[in-house]
């Protein structure tokens, strides 16, 4: 049996060791936000993790916000291996890459066809320089669009791994319990049927409200099942968790969008030319020990433990597949 072709995309992410990607089949569920918590949660999973964050909504890029990018110092950085995602800390365990690095104004609006979003696509997963990662988070944006069609296109031949090329896709939904959001997030499910996108599962965003003062949850919109019913039950896809609406993660993005917590950007881009995989010392990740102050950081950790553990379902079939192919 011989390996797929190699191109320049399957050749950059051979050191990514994971990729998920984050779907929704409806716009302002929460998805980049999801996004976020589920980079920062995986790198709370272990001192070794290292995580990109690639945002893929070319005409909307939020995430350079809310992860405190949003500065003019925030730039992207050209190396003699390519471009250099721009670092949250000091130790480089958490990368982003977006079109919002590349506007001279961030208030720009990306007006584009779907050639030139594929092109830019295309420059995202084969020319940035990630190094050794252990997750690449993609957050796309909503519905089965140019941008899902690109990036699958391209992501096409890490559908076969190789063992050279252990590179694993796959991808979690994100829906509100509300009806109207969990049958448009059923199209994101059809669609990664047809492209044999594996889907790790659901997480419900919204579900509910947590008391900033007792940490109680009231579900504001009723826990009536129809998430299982629709998803698990219907079409066998587990619910990974019901994330509840948390005033003080709210006020926390809230203060990184604004600048109030610092990000040293000039000293998280040091040595970019041949610095050591660990990256600059030191150590602060003021955004990280924030975040695990929160009720969210509980319930997206647990998720996030799901996750790992079905990647690691997978990757095992994959390995004992390809053993056996060899053997024959």
């Amino acid at each position: 049996m011989s390996d797929p072709i190699e191109t320049p995309v399957s050749r950059r992410l051979a050191s990514v060791k994971n990729i998920i990607i984050v779907l929704s089949g409806k716009g302002g569920v929460g998805k980049s936000s999801s996004s976020v918590q589920l980079a920062l949660s995986l790198l709370s999973l272990s001192p070794s993790n290292r995580v990109g964050l690639l945002d893929l909504d070319i005409t909307g890029p939020s995430l350079p916000r809310m992860v405190g990018l949003d500065i003019p110092e925030a730039t992207v950085h050209q190396s003699s291996a390519g471009w250099v995602p721009v670092y949250v800390d000091n130790q480089k365990r958490l990368g982003v890459m977006s079109i919002g690095f590349l506007l001279k104004d961030r208030g720009d609006s990306v007006v584009w066809r779907g050639p030139k979003k594929d092109g830019m696509i295309r420059q995202f997963l084969s020319e940035v320089r990630w190094g050794e990662l252990d997750y690449l988070v993609i957050d796309t944006p909503p519905g089965t669009s140019d941008e899902h069609i690109s990036l699958l296109t391209h992501l096409h031949p890490l559908f076969s791994p190789t063992p050279t090329r252990p590179t694993i896709p796959s991808s979690i939904l994100i829906s509100t319990p509300q009806t109207t959001a969990l049958n448009d997030t059923l199209k994101s499910l059809s669609f990664t049927k047809k492209l044999q996108l594996p889907v790790n599962g659901l997480v419900e965003n919204m579900s509910g409200y947590v008391c900033p003062c007792c940490n109680e949850i009231s579900y504001t919109f009723g826990n009536n099942g129809n998430t299982e019913r629709i998803f698990r039950d219907q079409n066998h896809l587990e619910v990974l968790g019901k994330v509840p609406i948390d005033t003080v993660l709210v006020g926390l993005l809230d203060s990184v969008s604004k600048g109030e917590m610092n990000v040293d950007v000039e000293r998280t881009q040091k040595g970019i030319e041949g610095e050591k995989s660990n990256g600059v010392e030191g150590g602060s990740f003021p955004l990280l020990d924030e975040y695990s102050k929160t009720a969210s950081s509980t319930i997206w950790r647990s998720i996030s433990e799901k996750l790992v553990e079905k990647i690691g379902m997978r990757r095992k079939e994959i390995i004992e597949k390809l053993g056996s192919i060899n053997q024959s």
